[in-house]
């Protein structure tokens, strides 16, 4: 599964914001159940930042928030994201989309 999570971060800010995910960053990248992931700022609009994170299944994405050092060093980041749904299944060929069932965690 696929996280992405956005952020609007004025300019006076930036250097401040990168210290901040980066650390976020890499406590999930801790978690089990974590695959890869990165952070990314926008080349057209430089105050609009990503954390993109891929994760083994869903339930190792929500376990990883609910880890301690998780919620001390990147929930409180993580709130701070843009609205919007973050949360992506990964499309492969063959397979059913967005189920309307009860879904395995892992």
């Amino acid at each position: 599964m696929l996280v992405v999570n956005r952020f609007r971060v004025p300019e006076t800010d930036a250097v401040a914001f990168r210290d901040e995910i980066t650390r976020a960053h890499a406590l999930l990248a801790d978690q089990k159940g974590y695959v890869d992931g990165g952070v990314g700022r926008n080349v057209d609009e430089p105050d609009l930042w990503v954390l993109m994170t891929r994760w083994g299944n869903v339930g190792a994405y929500r376990r990883a928030l609910s880890a301690y050092d998780v919620k001390l060093g990147a929930v409180p980041l993580l709130s701070k994201a843009v609205d919007e749904p973050g949360a992506y299944e990964d499309v492969e060929p063959g397979t059913d989309l967005n189920i309307a069932e009860t879904r395995w965690l892992g």
